[in-house]
C-alpha cells in the first residue's frame, strides 16, 4: 500500500455538454498496479516539519485543496494522472512518515510513473529525493556509478539549516547533502527565488560551501529570463535525472497568501512559468513535488488556484 488513506471525493466538478471538453475530475483513475504509466500524484499530509520551524502550522490541508483546485481545470493531457492517496503524520513521528513517503515514491518510480507529490511542509524534500535516490540505487536496472541527482528548488528559503539541532521544513536539503556525501554522491542544488532577507548570513555560507546555484527574487525579471533559462539547461546538461521541488511561497504573498511563510516580494507567476517549461521539457524530469501550500490562511483558494495552474502547466507534455 502507498498512502496511509485514500479516496477520490475531492475529485468533483464541472461537466460540460460539449464533446471533447473532459476535466480533470473526469480523468483521475485510482493508482492500479497495472496500470500505464502515467502522472501519479501522492499527497504528503503533515506539517510536523513546519511546526518544529515554528511556521504557521495548516500544510496539512494542503493535498485536498490541491485536488480541489486542480479537479475543474481542463484536460490536456494525452497519458493518464492516477491518484494515490495520501501519506499522513498524525503521531508527530515525521522520519517515519517521511520513509513512507520515501516508499511510496520509489513504487511510483519503479512502475514507470511520474509521481507529484502534494505537501504538505517543505519536509515533503527529504522524502521524495529519499524514494528517487532508492528507485536509481537499488531499482530495476542500477546504475554503475553515482547518479547526479540535481533539484531544482523555486523558493525563498534556502532550507539548509543544521539538521542537528532539530530535522524540519527548514533542514530537507541539509539532509539530503548529508546523504550524498554519505552515499559518495554529488550534491547539485539550484535555489531559485531566495528572499536575502529571509536567510541569514550563515545559510548563504552554508550555501557556498556546498556550491549552491543561487539566485535572488530581485535576480528573476523579464529582462533576464533567457539567461536564466541558460543556466538551468546548462544545469540540467549536466544531471543524470532531475528533481523539482517548488514551495509555494516563492510567489508574492499578493498571487499566496495560503502559504506558512508569506513573500514580501517573491516571484511572480508569469516568471516562474516559462522556467518551469524549461525543465518540464528537459527529458530529464523524474520528479516534482509543491510544498507549503496552508489553506487555512488562503484568500479566495488564490494560493490552491496558483499552485494547481503549475501543475497543470507541468502536465501538459504528455
Amino acid at each position: 500500500m502507498l498512502a496511509d488513506r485514500f479516496s477520490l471525493g475531492a475529485w468533483t466538478g464541472r461537466t460540460d455538454p460539449e464533446a471533447d471538453s473532459p476535466r480533470w475530475h473526469q480523468r483521475i483513475q485510482p493508482l492500479a498496479e497495472a496500470g500505464e504509466p502515467g502522472l501519479a500524484l501522492l499527497g504528503f499530509a503533515c506539517d510536523e516539519g513546519v511546526r518544529r520551524n515554528h511556521g504557521r502550522v495548516g500544510a496539512a490541508g494542503g493535498p485536498l485543496a490541491l485536488r480541489k483546485a486542480l479537479a475543474n481545470l481542463a484536460w490536456h493531457r494525452g497519458a493518464p494522472a492516477y491518484d494515490a492517496g495520501d501519506v499522513t503524520c498524525e503521531d508527530g513521528d515525521l522520519a517515519a512518515a517521511q520513509a513512507r513517503l520515501a516508499c511510496g515514491v520509489r513504487t511510483l518510480l519503479d512502475r514507470g510513473h511520474l509521481p507529484l507529490v502534494l505537501g504538505g511542509g517543505h519536509e515533503v524534500a527529504f522524502g521524495s529525493w529519499s524514494g528517487l535516490a532508492e528507485h536509481l540505487a537499488g531499482g530495476p536496472t542500477p546504475r554503475p556509478a553515482a547518479p547526479k541527482i540535481g533539484i531544482v528548488n523555486f523558493d525563498a528559503h534556502f532550507d539548509l539549516r543544521d539538521p542537528a539541532h532539530v530535522q524540519s521544513s527548514g533542514t530537507p536539503f541539509a539532509q539530503i547533502a548529508a546523504q550524498c556525501a554519505t552515499r559518495g554522491w554529488p550534491f547539485r542544488y539550484a535555489c531559485l527565488g531566495v528572499s536575502r532577507a529571509s536567510n541569514t548570513r550563515a545559510l548563504f555560507t552554508r550555501a557556498a560551501e556546498l556550491g549552491v546555484l543561487v539566485r535572488e527574487d530581485r535576480d528573476i525579471r523579464e529582462s533576464t529570463l533567457d539567461a536564466l533559462g541558460a543556466e538551468l539547461d546548462a544545469f540540467v546538461a549536466d544531471c543524470d535525472a532531475l528533481y523539482l521541488t517548488l514551495d509555494i511561497d516563492v510567489l508574492p504573498a499578493c498571487e499566496a497568501p495560503g502559504v506558512s511563510a508569506p513573500a514580501a516580494r517573491g516571484v511572480r507567476l508569469e516568471l516562474l512559468e516559462p522556467l518551469l517549461e524549461r525543465l518540464r521539457d528537459s527529458g530529464k524530469l523524474r520528479l516534482v513535488d509543491f510544498a507549503e501550500l496552508n489553506p487555512e490562511h488562503d484568500i479566495d483558494n488564490r494560493t490552491a488556484r496558483a499552485a494547481a495552474r503549475l501543475i497543470h502547466l507541468l502536465s501538459l507534455n504528455a
